[in-house]
């Protein structure tokens, strides 16, 4: 197997938000694929987390900053010299944006525009991809998944700011503004946004996220309360999530602006529409011996969306990329890595983790799916 077609290997990748959640998948992944990885993130948004528990801080470049800070920005790409970026650092808690809209407007908005002012003036850098989310769609509560061409928008701070990030990613993607800003029309950096729903798995301990709620409440042997139970959403696995971004990054990287674009990434129908209260139902089912059931204490703000899909058919039909793990797949290995971690708290994660990329990679490979075997 060769995943990817070794295109990471020895090569210098910065990743923004590291030491979140799915930062941390992605630099364990990266680091597997043979990449010096550079991290450029704040101190972990929670305590446990998967940076922590994974050892991560002692196996990569780790730098510790704000994506507000453009000139600490600017010295650590010159310094490292990456080829690659990803770019996943923002405030990403939809009732903290309500808490505090400006620092989510600056982080999200403005700490992009950071980013892709310092990835320009690099000369090393070959690609970037930011990381935005589902909720940058103007969601009017359709039964059908949202295109990438369909209105962008926001209801609410968070799916605002990135809704905003969107849009300055876009006058980025053009030709012409680079060549203005550069001076030179001849070299064209390749900028893509990518968009994901629900990504689920293990490390996550985010507040106000149901797979983190589910087992908080699992772990202290407490009921799980939901507020939306009828509510649906796309989950998968951060993995899938991360395979389309490491793919994309390649692809950019080999064949220019041709795949400077956006792209949903997003779960296969199994797991495109499932409402809250069966994940819970699924989840319990998964951890044997719990005594947690589920309580619902409804939320009457208005300020989620009842209903969100995704339509990923671009991604099938332009880089050969498609969902792997269904919901119980996408579940059972959620639940492996926590109980693992709750078995034995303070052990190192990290094996755990590069377990499951082997598995989900094999599988990839056993399905035949692009980017797991076939070469840039």
């Amino acid at each position: 197997m060769n995943p990817f077609g070794d295109f990471y290997s020895g090569r210098t990748v910065i990743v923004t938000g590291h030491t979140g959640f799915k930062g941390s998948w992605l630099a364990i992944w990266l680091r597997e694929l043979g990449a010096r990885v550079v991290g450029y993130s704040l101190e972990p948004p929670t305590e446990p987390s998967s940076f922590a528990a994974s050892g991560l801080a002692e196996k990569i470049i780790d730098i510790r900053a704000d994506v507000r800070d453009v000139a600490g920005l600017t010295r650590a790409f010159e310094e490292h010299r990456p080829e690659v970026v990803f770019h996943l650092a923002a405030q990403a808690i939809v009732r903290q944006a309500l808490d505090d809209p400006r620092e989510t407007f600056e982080t999200n908005f403005m700490g992009t525009v950071n980013v892709l002012e310092a990835a320009r003036s690099c000369g090393s850098v070959e690609a970037v991809v930011c990381i935005t989310t589902d909720k940058v769609y103007e969601n009017r509560e359709w039964e059908w998944g949202y295109r990438e061409t369909d209105r962008l928008g926001g209801h609410e701070p968070y799916g605002a700011s990135k809704a905003a990030a969107e849009i300055a990613i876009g006058v980025y993607q053009n030709q012409r503004f680079q060549a203005r800003m550069s001076g030179d029309a001849s070299g064209v950096l390749p900028v893509s946004s990518v968009r994901a729903g629900n990504v689920v798995g293990g490390g996550d301990w985010a507040r106000d996220r149901l797979i983190p709620d589910i087992v908080r409440a699992i772990a202290a042997g407490r009921d799980v309360v939901v507020r939306n139970p009828s509510a649906t959403r796309p989950w998968q696995h951060v993995l899938e999530s991360l395979s389309g971004y490491l793919w994309l990054g390649a692809l950019m990287v080999r064949h220019g602006t041709r795949y400077a674009s956006a792209y949903n990434f997003g779960p296969g129908p199994d797991a495109q529409g499932v409402a809250v209260a069966e994940v819970v139902r699924r989840m319990l089912e998964l951890w044997p011996g719990t005594s947690s059931r589920m309580v619902v204490d409804a939320d009457v703000s208005g300020v989620e969306s009842r209903a969100l899909r995704l339509d990923c058919s671009r991604a099938d039909a332009e880089l050969g990329w498609n969902p792997l793990w269904g919901l119980d797949e996408t579940l059972a290995k959620t639940v492996e890595w926590y109980r693992a971690y709750y078995q034995e708290p303070g052990a190192d994660t990290y094996a755990l983790s590069c377990k499951q990329i082997r598995e989900y990679v094999e599988a990839a490979w056993g399905s035949g799916i692009r980017w797991a075997a076939a070469g840039v």
